[in-house]
């Protein structure tokens, strides 16, 4: 055989995915990272594969491959991991080079990054925009690369994931993971919606961002932790009526399990107001309690308004309400006096002293009072006469 000093020589987790791939491997089939073109071969000989797209990032490897593999099914490519790669598989095989570059070894056949993990984040990242809804991705990685960090990577592009396998050699421990799309992410793609990414999470709620009509948007479910009934659908509720007057970030899709909405990027406003001059801040702060006086009008109480540390965010000089879990009907809803008490907070105090602002707290108290109990526009106006 033609010989290739950069051709990855088949060991312990080669002959461990070759075993898988010869059990799963299905339709068109996509072996990312070929080496050898051992796992191409495996899929090759299955009755149940189509095609085989073999890929490497180095030349010297394709063209070892060309000269040496010689199956119909198989066609070689030189990629960088997706960067060449058109069209959606049905199966995605990678045995990822997995070891730390601090280890000086300058071999791209198995260093995986400076950590060791990031070429494997880096092909989790873009594998779903490849993977069609009901396809496998199947992988091998050590131990060595740091089980929960590869984990992690897996959750966060919102993958299902089993681990079939795990073999223990020498100084190391050898994993097989098979994933598939999550339920979630299928409906998603479904819905033209790609890019798919977790965000954050809340008490009761995920946060995903995607790319939806060439547009950023967020995405939230159900935190499958929390003990809390119906709050995606109380939200989405909330947020549909409350566009009508122009408040919270625009509202898109709706399903039983998620709602979809424009991204709203910017900083909470505690953050803002500490980078912000004094006029910015009494426009900003004006124009939240201004949104909070419809709240009231319209009889839904918002929750959480006292502290709302990260229930509001700045974006291009415009405070946008979000979170609204926890909103309700109420008779006696307290959003704006629930947000006097923000204002007179002794933290916020000291940063708007830092701006030259002074807020009269029992002035606030006192006007807060009035406005409870004949909730108006002129009471409001003398609440905010005082910012």
């Amino acid at each position: 055989m033609v010989s290739c000093k950069s051709v990855y020589e088949p060991r312990e987790d080669s002959t461990m995915l070759e075993t898988w791939v010869k059990k799963y491997a299905k339709g068109r089939v996509l072996d990312v990272g070929t080496g050898s073109g051992i796992q191409a071969i495996a899929a090759a000989q299955s009755n149940n594969v189509k095609s085989v797209l073999a890929t490497d990032v180095q030349k010297e490897v394709i063209d070892y491959c060309k000269k040496c593999v010689k199956n119909k099914k198989i066609r070689f490519l030189q990629s960088d991991l997706f960067k060449r790669i058109k069209g959606k598989f049905d199966t995605i095989i990678f045995n990822p080079p997995y070891l730390p570059q601090d280890l000086q070894l300058k071999d791209l056949t198995i260093e995986g990054g400076k950590k060791g993990y990031e070429v494997i984040e880096q092909f989790l990242s873009e594998a779903s925009n490849f993977l069609n809804p009901n396809g496998l991705i199947l992988m091998v990685f050590s131990s060595l690369t740091k089980k929960e960090k590869v984990e992690e990577f897996i959750k966060n592009n919102i993958f299902d994931f089993e681990e079939l396998e795990k073999q223990h050699i020498f100084f190391e421990d050898i994993y097989f993971y098979l994933l598939r799309k999550n339920e979630l992410l299928k409906k998603l793609e479904n819905e033209k919606i790609t890019n798919v990414k977790y965000l954050t999470k809340g008490h009761r709620g995920l946060l995903y961002i995607g790319l939806y009509k060439n547009k950023k948007i967020a995405v939230k479910t159900k935190n499958p932790k929390s003990t809390a009934f119906g709050r995606i659908e109380n939200e989405a509720k909330w947020l549909k009526i409350l566009n009508k007057h122009k408040i919270g970030p625009k509202l898109l899709l709706i399903d039983k399990d998620y709602f979809v909405y424009d991204y709203i990027g910017g900083n909470f406003i505690i953050d803002y107001i500490k980078k912000s001059n004094k006029n910015n801040i009494k426009k900003i702060i004006k124009k939240i309690f201004n949104q909070l006086f419809v709240l009231d009008k319209l009889k839904i109480d918002k929750e959480e308004m006292h502290r709302p540390l990260k229930h509001i965010i700045m974006s291009k000089n415009k405070p946008f309400l979000i979170d609204f879990e926890r909103s309700r009907y109420s008779p006696n809803p307290k959003n704006v006096t629930q947000f006097c008490q923000f204002l007179i907070n002794s933290r916020l105090n000291q940063i708007l002293k830092s701006k030259k602002m002074h807020i009269n707290k029992q002035k606030i108290i006192n006007l807060a009072k009035v406005y409870k109990n004949n909730k108006n526009k002129v009471n409001l106006d003398k609440i905010l006469k005082q910012i």
